[in-house]
Parts: C-alpha cells; structure tokens; sequence
C-alpha cells in the first residue's frame, strides 16, 4: 500500500526528462486544435489557454480557416501555423518555453503515457501498477547497493566513504519519495493565491 501511494510521485524524480507533452503532434492541445478546426469550434481549443489570451487564438483560428480553402497546401501550412500558435500560447501560459512542435513519433515520458491511458480508459490501475513498478525497482536496487556496501572493515576509511556515499544516496532517494506525496501539486496555469498573495 505505500509504494502505492509512493507510486504517484515517481516521474517527479527524473529531473532531466521533459515530461510535457502539449508540444507533440499526437498531444492533447493539437488534437483539441485538429478537432476545432474539422468542426469549426474554437470554444475546444479554448480551455487550453487563459482567458486574456482567447482573443489572439480566435484571430489565428479565423485566419486558418480562411486560408486551409485555398488547397491542399495551403490547408497544410495553415493548420500547422495554428497548432503552433495555440501550443506556444499554452505554454506561456504554463510559464514554459516553447521550443517547437515536436512530431507524432516524438516518444514522451512512459509515466504521461500512462496517465493519458488511464484517462482513456476511466481507470487507474494500469497506471498505479506501472508507477508501483517503478518505484519498487528503483527503491530495490538503490537499497542492494548500500547493503553491498554496509560490511566494510572498522578501519577501511575509504570503503566507509563509499558506505556513507550509497547511503546517502538510498535516504535522499527515498526521502524525495515521501516528501513529494504531501506537497500540493500546482494548478494548470499560474494563477494568483487566494488573499492577494502574488502569483508563485
């Protein structure tokens, strides 16, 4: 039960991948926009940006529609000028970068894949045994090098230093575990706290 609930913090440990994937051609703010654009209704991008910002997407919506009659070509360029415009607007409002559509064969974090497919399919199993998963074996194998090196000679310095290194490196590990199960996860946009306070 608890590397159940240590589970949901695990893509939080893997600071160097990018774990956003409204910048992919098969994420979920280029669908909206390819649905918008096949049924003309914009209000399906809408939610993926703030509110101040819904003006500038109905202008770049209206455009692309206009232009995507033209041809074949035409319509090709004009759908990727709105994608792009709707990503890069979305993720400011995030407060991210945008670095450029990234393609379909893109491959994003396996966690969001997960999280994406749980939605789908209006369960949560799935996602919580491949969460378990991961935690377990990386809890395991951070565990089994410290016991590895735990029977170190009581005047062997140097083997102790490398104790007191996997050790560290198991407590922190497992440390960062709990401590990202009680911190509260922040809001989709940056919006202000309640009271007046300034926007995080």
């Amino acid at each position: 039960m608890t590397l159940a609930v240590l589970a949901f913090s695990a893509i939080t440990l893997m600071p160097n991948i990018v774990l956003a994937h409204c910048d992919t051609m098969n994420g979920p703010v280029v669908k909206a926009a390819q649905k918008a654009l096949e049924t003309g209704n914009v209000n399906l991008v809408f939610i993926w940006v703030q509110k101040k910002d819904e003006a500038e997407i109905k202008r770049a919506f209206e455009q692309t529609l206009a232009v995507r009659k033209l041809s074949a070509e035409a319509k090709k360029l004009a759908d990727m000028y709105f994608f792009e415009t709707l990503v890069r607007i979305h993720r400011a409002g995030e407060g991210a970068p945008y670095t450029g559509l990234k393609p379909a064969s893109y491959k994003v974090d396996p966690g969001i894949e997960a999280a994406d497919r749980a939605i789908e399919k209006g369960s949560v199993d799935g996602l919580m045994k491949n969460l378990t998963d991961a935690i377990h074996q990386g809890v395991l194998e951070h565990f089994k090098h410290v016991m590895a090196k735990k029977n170190f000679g009581k005047d062997d310095v140097d083997a102790g230093r490398e104790f007191v290194r996997a050790y560290v490196v198991f407590i922190h590990y497992v440390e960062r575990l709990y401590q990202s199960t009680k911190q509260p996860v922040k809001g989709h946009f940056h919006e202000p706290e309640e009271n007046g306070a300034h926007e995080d």
